[in-house]
């Protein structure tokens, strides 16, 4: 993703794009699969001329992911991963060893979500689903 495109996704959710958040979006849009604030800062440190600290890769991430910019993946034990995905409404499989991740745009969920919610007590205002297991190459 170029880097024009990146600063604009920024712009659209009211986020300044200033030279750490970019080179942070930068690192992400590299990589294939969620990576975490730590691994993510490692190899900018590797990568780059790069000065920036631990913490502000951490509270950058929290901002886009708050923001819309990115999401937020749970399936690292005590620690948050993230991932550049599509602005469209989906959902991600994730495979428990290799931690491939695919998103999946299919989602039939609308109706249980409100139905299940409303025998709650709940109104419903969004869904978010993580599915983990293994992955075909995992598997064999």
């Amino acid at each position: 993703m170029s880097t024009a495109t990146l600063e604009q996704r920024l712009v659209e959710r009211d986020i300044r794009p200033t030279r750490q958040r970019l080179a942070v979006l930068r690192e992400l849009s590299k990589e294939p699969n969620d990576a975490t604030a730590a691994t993510l800062w490692r190899r900018m440190r590797a990568r780059t001329n790069e000065t920036i600290g631990l913490a502000t890769v951490y509270r950058t991430l929290a901002l886009l992911n708050e923001r819309g910019v990115v999401d937020s993946l749970s399936h690292h034990a005590n620690e948050r991963c993230y991932r550049l995905c599509k602005d469209a409404h989906h959902h991600h499989l994730l495979c428990e060893r290799c931690h491939r991740v695919v998103e999946l745009d299919d989602c039939d969920l609308g109706g249980w979500v409100e139905k299940v919610a409303g025998r709650h007590g709940f109104a419903a205002s969004a869904h978010e689903v993580e599915i983990a297991g293994l992955c075909a190459e995992c598997r064999s």
